[in-house]
């Protein structure tokens, strides 16, 4: 299943302003990949993301989507495979209702009206948004912005789904399902994010971003455990890895083994 590959060799890309966005990245994550992507403000993930479904196209380097290397030509059939939730709501939600914007792709793909309706109230649904499809988008709150946003990119059903901070401004009830969510999608899944949590739960690889460069990309636990490269790129360990004495006895309560009479 090459078609849900995902390569990137040796990306430089400069923005106009001389601000060096990447700097030489490279990296390969095969078909069915959960992986993370982490580093502080201005690393160059977004940067990198939007080179992924081609809103931004490399100086120098190349990105391999499945069998093909992205350029101009084939933007439409990568955007259709790559399923892109950006950082910001509000970029993927301009028409007037909530049912509109989740449509809109799925019409311009040549869907019927009748099974355009369906899945766009499938995807809805999965994101727990049904009740908002009559909404004008810009009434809504970030919380529920965010929702449809992923709920546009679900309803296409992509090969590759790329999220720019999903879990940015969602309430704990909102991040659960979302993570529950993500937890579904079984193809290949790329996540931008500051909540490492949310990495450790959803992501068995990630890779760690710091001016531009790969500085780590490995198992996540691995990673997650190395302190001095996570201070390097201002981040702290998870929650879950700290050793905290609320969440560890949450842990032990969780576990089975704690039920067992012998258990220790």
């Amino acid at each position: 299943m090459s078609h849900h590959i995902v390569q990137a060799l040796d990306i430089h890309y400069t923005y106009p302003d001389g601000t060096v966005g990447l700097a030489g990245v490279s990296f390969s994550i095969s078909h069915g990949e959960s992986v993370a992507l982490v580093g502080e403000n201005g690393a160059g993930k977004s940067t990198l993301l939007q080179h992924l479904n081609g809103c931004l196209l490399p100086e120098s380097g190349s990105v391999r989507i499945g069998d093909s290397f992205l350029n101009p030509k084939n933007l439409a059939s990568v955007r259709r495979a790559v399923g892109m939730v950006f950082q910001n709501p509000d970029d993927q939600l301009f028409m007037p209702t909530v049912f509109d914007d989740v449509a809109f792709g799925l019409l311009n793909l040549g869907f019927t009206e009748d099974d355009a309706r369906r899945r766009v109230a499938e995807a809805l649904e999965t994101v727990g948004a049904g009740h908002l499809a009559g909404r004008p988008p810009y009434k809504l709150s970030i919380g529920e912005k965010r929702a449809v946003a992923i709920a546009t990119v679900w309803a296409m059903s992509p090969d590759i789904l790329v999220m720019d901070e999903p879990s940015a401004s969602l309430d704990p009830r909102s991040r659960s399902r979302l993570i529950a969510l993500l937890q579904t999608f079984k193809h290949t899944k790329i996540i931008a994010t500051h909540d490492l949590d949310m990495a450790a739960q959803l992501c068995e690889r990630t890779i760690v971003l710091h001016q531009g460069k790969v500085t780590a990309d490995g198992q996540t636990v691995d990673v997650f455990r190395n302190e001095e490269l996570l201070h390097l790129s201002s981040l702290e360990k998870p929650l879950g890895m700290q050793n905290c004495p609320v969440c560890t006895t949450a842990a032990l309560l969780k576990s089975p083994r704690s039920h067992h009479p012998h258990g220790h």
